[in-house]
């Protein structure tokens, strides 16, 4: 884990690097085609967005600009769950491969559980998986029963599951689960939204290294197996962030930061969505 090309390895042989550029928010056009360039140039290989987002034709056409072969980089949308009530999960795929300009997606990932909805849509992944269209399938926003639910029908296991994480939402029964179920645990919002920037503990830790507290949260992910993709759209930003592969927390300081969980969330519930 020394450098931004190191990787992940999921349970069916694929390698997922560990650090990526999330682009919830970031908006199609100028803005997420200047971002994504950015991180590509800085040496990101993986980016994750959603239809959702609205802005993977900006990331198609970011990618195809960079320059970079598309076999280095490693590509993640999601199914919506709109697609998933309407029975639409095929057709929403073909829509996000057309407007990545892509012929395959490295990870494709239900968004959330819908209810009575999220196994047939699994179902799907799972064909488009065998089909080759896909190098790797998972989930989104998944507890331990919606795992145990969903695991009960499936062919293949989730490589995968995606879910809000950072200090204040720890996450380690969840973390725990994954892992002896070799599925790769990956935090969205591991800055909790940028509203742990200013936390007294982070930034103590911080000034004893001499990083900012954002990369402390991020080395925090790593060096505790977790797939992690913070967002931004400012290169210096986006160059900072990826800086965490020359230090190390030692024991003590993750220990610390380990304690600051409260189980709060600043996205939505997974059991509680109306969306």
């Amino acid at each position: 884990m020394n450098s931004l090309l190191a990787a992940a390895t999921l349970h069916n042989g694929v390698k997922m690097p560990w650090l990526g550029l999330g682009v919830y928010k970031v908006q199609e056009g100028e803005e997420a085609l200047q971002a994504v360039k950015a991180a590509i140039k800085a040496g990101y290989r993986s980016i994750d967005t959603a239809a959702l987002y609205q802005n993977e034709e900006s990331v198609g056409q970011a990618i195809k600009e960079s320059g970079v072969p598309r076999e280095e980089l490693f590509i993640t949308t999601k199914v919506w769950n709109e697609d998933q009530r309407n029975d639409s999960v095929l057709e929403a795929f073909e829509t996000s491969i057309q407007k990545l300009g892509l012929d395959y997606v490295d990870l494709y990932l239900i968004h959330w559980p819908v209810k009575e909805k999220y196994k047939q849509t699994w179902k799907v992944l799972e064909q488009l998986y065998k089909e080759g269209r896909i190098r790797a399938i998972g989930v989104s926003n998944f507890q331990i029963h919606h795992l145990e639910d969903l695991q009960s029908i499936a062919e293949i296991k989730p490589m995968v599951n995606q879910v809000e994480l950072h200090p204040l939402l720890a996450q380690a029964e969840l973390r725990d689960y994954c892992r002896k179920q070799e599925i790769q645990i990956e935090a969205w919002a591991p800055l909790g939204q940028g509203r742990l920037l200013e936390h007294p503990v982070l930034k103590e830790i911080a000034a004893k290294y001499n990083k900012s507290t954002a990369q402390v949260i991020l080395r925090w992910d790593i060096q505790n197996g977790i797939v992690t993709i913070p967002k931004s759209v400012k290169e210096s930003r986006i160059i900072e962030n990826a800086a965490i592969f020359d230090f190390s927390l030692t024991e003590t300081d993750i220990q610390k930061i380990n304690a600051l969980n409260e189980d709060k969330r600043f996205g939505g519930d997974p059991d509680h969505f109306t969306f």
